[in-house]
C-alpha cells in the first residue's frame, strides 16, 4: 500500500484503517463494513488546487497593474499654445507624479493635430 493512501468506506463514508501486517480486510469501526485490504493497492492519488490556493507574485503584480484608460475624459479645454501647430486650445490633465512636496506635471495634448507635451509646475 502506498504511505499515507486513505479509503473510505462505501457504505457510511467513515475513514477506513489502514490494515495492519497479514490482514486481508479492514473493518469499518462506524458501521462494521468489511473492506478487503486489496483495496489500498495501486491506489492513484490526484490532488487538485484551487488557483488561489498559492498566490503567485506574478500573478498578483499583473492584477494590480493592469490598467484601465477612460474614453470619454480628455482633461479640460484650456488656451494653451501647441508647440507643434500653433493651435491656441489644448486640453489638460493635472497630476502629482513627483513627491508630494513637489509641485504636479500638467499634461496638454493639442485639440487640433493631439501633440502632447507636459509642464511641471
Amino acid at each position: 500500500h502506498l504511505p499515507g493512501s486513505l479509503l473510505f468506506c462505501p457504505t457510511c463514508g467513515t475513514l477506513l484503517s489502514l490494515p495492519q501486517d497479514g490482514e486481508t480486510i479492514v473493518t469499518c469501526e462506524q458501521c462494521g463494513h468489511e473492506e478487503p485490504a486489496s483495496s489500498y493497492e495501486n491506489i492513484e492519488i490526484t490532488t487538485r488546487s484551487h488557483v488561489d490556493a498559492f498566490p503567485s507574485a506574478l500573478r498578483q503584480k499583473r492584477k494590480t497593474q493592469t490598467k484601465q484608460h477612460a474614453q470619454g475624459d480628455q482633461g479640460t479645454l484650456v488656451s494653451e499654445k501647441c508647440p507643434s501647430c500653433g493651435n491656441l486650445q489644448a486640453y489638460s490633465k493635472e497630476l502629482q507624479l513627483r513627491s508630494a512636496d513637489e509641485g504636479s506635471t500638467v499634461f496638454y495634448s493639442c485639440t487640433a493635430c493631439k501633440h502632447g507635451w507636459r509642464i511641471n509646475n
